[in-house]
């Protein structure tokens, strides 16, 4: 179909019962942007790292479900750490880790600080990241996370929440991280594809 081709282009917009209307008369630009890793996405310098201050078992309540998208009751390691840059004594974020009780025994590798939790699920258990989410937001720091992150409390963060699956579509870590206002600063590019 001719209008179906310039309705999908972006050059008409088509309501049922009402004539189509022309909203462009250039094709629009697309714009994209690829990632050739699960470390692309919101990554941070390689000078930074993560001291644990909490490991343990738990069972998600009704809050921590909401918070990671998980099953209520459902088992996970929870991982708490601040991180910081090399060489200074700032902390940039606080990260709460949850994995699959099974990969509990990597907080004991040597790099476990120094590598992000599921390149280390990776190498060390075979699991394979087949695809991740990633939700991004503005949120006032709680009591707990502000005396986590050394700030006023009720003061800005930027959350960032990951979710990484297998292959078979299983949700084995999430990520929730806290950066205090003008700590952390991510930048995109993206280009204009060639169709």
């Amino acid at each position: 179909h001719a209008l179906q081709r310039l309705e999908l282009g972006g050059l008409i917009l088509r309501r049922q019962g009402a004539q189509a209307k022309v909203i462009s008369r250039h094709k629009p630009r697309k714009f994209s942007q690829s990632f050739n890793s699960p470390a692309d996405i919101l990554r941070y310098p390689r000078d930074t790292y993560r001291t644990n201050l909490l490991e343990e078992y738990i069972e998600a309540d009704i809050a921590t479900s909401k918070l990671l998208g998980v099953a209520e009751g459902s088992s996970w390691y929870h991982i708490g750490g601040i991180r910081k840059q090399k060489g200074s004594e700032q902390i940039i974020a606080w990260t709460d880790i949850y994995i699959l009780p099974q990969f509990a025994s990597l907080t004991k590798d040597p790099e476990h600080t120094q590598v992000m939790v599921y390149e280390q699920i990776e190498k060390k258990y075979g699991a394979r990241i087949e695809r991740a989410e990633v939700d991004v937001y503005a949120a006032a720091a709680s009591p707990i996370i502000s005396k986590r992150l050394g700030i006023e409390p009720n003061a800005s963060c930027l959350v960032i929440i990951r979710r990484y699956f297998d292959d078979q579509d299983k949700l084995f870590e999430v990520t929730v991280t806290h950066h205090p206002e003008n700590k952390y600063k991510y930048s995109m590019e993206f280009k204009a594809s060639s169709e």
